[in-house]
């Protein structure tokens, strides 16, 4: 059985603080009678003399002065973890800026926006698409989704990884129909490739064991945008190489398959990144812990 509650706590900190009952009983809109009675009752379960009053005085004892630094710090762990449990059950309300490339709205956050606008009624979400660079703290938005090879640089940003993506070979069922499949990295170079750039005619590939091999292709044709070059690869024109985050759908419906299946062309990652101060707000981290749950891997 408890020998005290934290309501009992809460009035003895709350008398001490106040310097004596009658403050005390003003502070919480509560008769004075309370507040001495519970602290007496409180002092009767402890078998102890906490505070020395009179009617002139009012003083902590001895024990009553160490008593009361654990009391007090009792009170403030218990109103932490109510603010706790209160901040996860408010509602996020109010509106959010986010910024992504096109490649990125298009195939890692489009498909979630729904569910995020379901789960958030009352969050307003302005997704800004462009391939442009954006300084987000200097143009006001509060999360910027990002998408890259190379570590981003050191800044002032909070960074958060959500997901890396390996980089598959691919082509469609047509394609390899009528060119055959290739069973080793060499064998790339006797096929038509679909490259992001025809200078850039060298893929360089890592093996599940270790093995490294880079190979110099044919293009017969380049895009600097990733849906151009699913859709090229899905028409039969050549093999060519895309992150899991753009191709997944594909595969999934056999308009391409995978080559290769034990070598990968590197990684993508994906990653958030937001100025510190508007990352604390709670309708921006709502939308963060949203995205890291649904894009996370």
């Amino acid at each position: 059985m408890a020998l005290f509650n934290l309501n009992d706590l809460h009035l003895f900190v709350q008398a001490v603080d106040s310097g004596g009952f009658t403050a005390a009983a003003r502070h919480l809109g509560i008769p004075k009678s309370t507040v001495s009675k519970r602290v007496a009752e409180l002092e009767g379960r402890l078998g102890v003399r906490l505070i020395q009053r009179t009617s002139r005085s009012f003083a902590l004892t001895e024990l009553g002065r160490e008593f009361f630094q654990h009391a007090q710090a009792s009170i403030i762990e218990a109103e932490m973890a109510e603010g706790i449990v209160r901040r996860h059950l408010a509602e996020p309300a109010g509106s959010v800026r986010l910024t992504a490339s096109v490649p990125t709205a298009q195939f890692t956050l489009t498909e979630h926006l729904p569910a995020l606008a379901a789960r958030y009624p009352k969050l307003r979400l302005s997704v800004h698409v462009t391939d442009r660079f954006v300084d987000i703290v200097q143009e006001g938005f509060d999360i910027a989704l990002r998408s890259h090879r190379a570590p981003l640089p050191d800044s002032a940003l909070v960074q958060r990884k959500l997901a890396s993506h390996p980089f598959l070979i691919l082509a469609s069922p047509e394609y390899i129909r009528a060119h055959g499949q290739p069973r080793r990295p060499e064998e790339l170079t006797q096929h038509a490739t679909i490259m992001t750039s025809l200078t850039d005619n060298q893929w360089w590939l890592y093996c599940d064991n270790g093995d490294e091999s880079l190979v110099t292709l044919q293009p017969i044709m380049a895009a600097d945008e990733p849906f151009v070059l699913m859709e090229a690869a899905a028409a039969g024109l050549g093999i060519t190489c895309l992150p899991t985050s753009v191709c997944r759908k594909a595969l999934a419906t056999k308009r391409l398959v995978r080559l290769l299946p034990d070598w990968t062309a590197g990684n993508i990652e994906t990653t958030i990144l937001m100025p510190h101060r508007r990352g604390q707000l709670p309708a921006v981290r709502a939308v963060v812990d949203f995205l890291a749950e649904r894009l996370a891997g």
